[in-house]
Order: C-alpha cells, then sequence, then structure tokens
C-alpha cells in the first residue's frame, strides 16, 4: 500500500507577516492560508512578496498558491476607511 504523497514530502517553511509556518501541502489555495494566518478571507487578500519588487503579487481566494520554501506572504486588506 502506498503512502500518500504528502506524507513522503518534507515540509516547507515559509512566513505570512513575518510569523513562521510550515506545511507538506505545496499547493493550497489562498483563502486557506488566509485563514492559518487568522484573518477572514471576505476582508483580507493574500499577497507574495517577490524579490525587490516593491508591490506584492495579489492572489484571489480562490487561487491556488505554490508555497516555496521561504515564501514570504502578506496579508492585505481589501478594503480601508479613509477619515
Amino acid at each position: 500500500m502506498k503512502d500518500k504523497p504528502t506524507e513522503l514530502r518534507p515540509s516547507v517553511a515559509f512566513t505570512i507577516d513575518g510569523r513562521d509556518y510550515e506545511t507538506r501541502e505545496r499547493r493550497q489555495p489562498a483563502a486557506d492560508l488566509l485563514r492559518l494566518a487568522g484573518v477572514d478571507p471576505a476582508l483580507y487578500d493574500l499577497g507574495e512578496l517577490r524579490g525587490q519588487r516593491p508591490e506584492p503579487a495579489r492572489y484571489a481566494d480562490d487561487d491556488v498558491v505554490q508555497i516555496h520554501p521561504g515564501a514570504r506572504f502578506v496579508t492585505i486588506r481589501q478594503n480601508a476607511d479613509v477619515a
């Protein structure tokens, strides 16, 4: 009997808003990563910081995100009230 492929893979470390996380599931919906970070996907989007780009790449809630070792994600508020 074969093991599940995710059990054979080593875990991958990444961050969301500077907090450390690990997973063996390298492909996950953005909404699941937002929930892992403790934020509501209805209010926030997930962004990924890549290289020296000043703006994060933004993911929709149903986008499947590829998690690479050392990936840096941020939460982005969808709407902010302006005073």
